[in-house]
């Protein structure tokens, strides 16, 4: 049985694929340090090989890519306010790191790798929807790593046969997303403040808008990339994500009536290195490997909160059978 290797496999999108891999009865192992990943994060997960190590400790990834059909690249510091704070870290991560998998891949003989790339790397650029086709122009150290992988991805598939598949994520959210820290998705924060009460902050006007993407689209995307063949996605860069956009004061009208929030919105000053807008073309994804988002925003924040509810209930039974 071919063997599936998820880097970040603590992390809220490299534990969903793992999940998704292990439910279809694939042998699957994983890789973290946890610096962002958590380690609740893989329970239902104990049929998958875990590894606990840092993506830059080259002989804990040469054990892990030994013997791997496909590896999906999910490791990462995946903040752009904390890259800014620290762009040493944020380049060790994803620059150093990715250089250090891809060296293992080559020498393991692994077939291909799914790199999570992000449509950071658009930058400000006005034009919408953005295209695979537009020059990137990232304006973050998180982007500039990432679109650092991205080349090294490539060059890789050139010089050395290695197949690669590189996939732009747009602002995924759902379940197991961390909401406790300030570096987390803007989604998974409102969600956990407006479930307790408390006023959500936007940073901005609110009219900014983004293509978020439930994570049911992003793994699906990246099984879907791991299957197609070499010579439509090889080298490739594809856009994931709905192909459609919503602004924040939007996204928050509707995760009111989800949560049963009715208090108010707080506004603060834009951060540093947030693009205005996001809206991708997911044309070329559709033509080369048949995506197609599963799940559009509604449904994804429905099934977002329905599940942080879940969370909440869970812990509060635990807190009061220890009391």
């Amino acid at each position: 049985m071919d063997t599936y290797l998820v880097t970040g496999a603590a992390g809220f999108i490299g534990r969903s694929i793992a999940a998704e891999l292990l439910a279809r009865g694939k042998k699957v192992r994983g890789i973290d340090n946890f610096a962002t990943g958590k380690r609740d994060n893989l329970r239902g997960l104990e049929a998958m090989d875990f590894i606990e190590a840092d993506i830059n400790d080259a002989e804990a990834v040469a054990t892990a890519c030994r013997g791997v059909e496909c590896i999906f690249h999910e490791a990462a510091i995946p903040s752009v306010p904390r890259s800014i704070e620290d762009p040493v870290a944020s380049n060790r991560a994803g620059v150093s790191g990715t250089v250090q998998l891809l060296v293992a891949a080559k020498d393991a003989k692994v077939r291909r790798v799914v790199y999570a790339g992000s449509s950071s790397v658009y930058g400000n650029t006005p034009t919408l929807p953005k295209s695979e086709r537009m020059q990137p122009s990232p304006i973050s150290p998180y982007a500039a790593a990432k679109l650092s992988g991205e080349l090294y991805m490539q060059s890789f598939a050139r010089v050395f046969g290695l197949e690669t598949v590189i996939l732009r994520y747009f602002n995924v959210f759902g379940p197991f997303q961390d909401p406790t820290s300030q570096y987390s998705g803007v989604l998974a924060i409102w969600t956990l403040k407006m479930l307790a009460g408390d006023a959500p902050t936007i940073y901005g006007d609110g009219e900014q808008s983004r293509d978020f993407t439930f994570i049911q689209n992003v793994v699906h995307g990246n099984l879907l990339a791991s299957e197609a063949p070499a010579e439509r996605v090889s080298g490739q860069v594809f856009n994931v994500a709905t192909g459609s956009r919503v602004t924040l004061n939007h996204a928050i009208e509707i995760m009111s009536r989800a949560t049963g929030y009715n208090g108010e919105v707080r506004y603060a000053m834009e951060r540093r290195g947030d693009v205005k807008h996001s809206l991708a073309d997911i044309s070329l994804a559709k033509a080369c490997f048949g995506y197609q988002p599963q799940v559009d925003f509604r449904e994804g924040i429905e099934r977002t909160v329905a599940w942080y509810k879940t969370i909440a209930k869970s812990s509060n039974s635990q807190a009061g059978s220890e009391l």
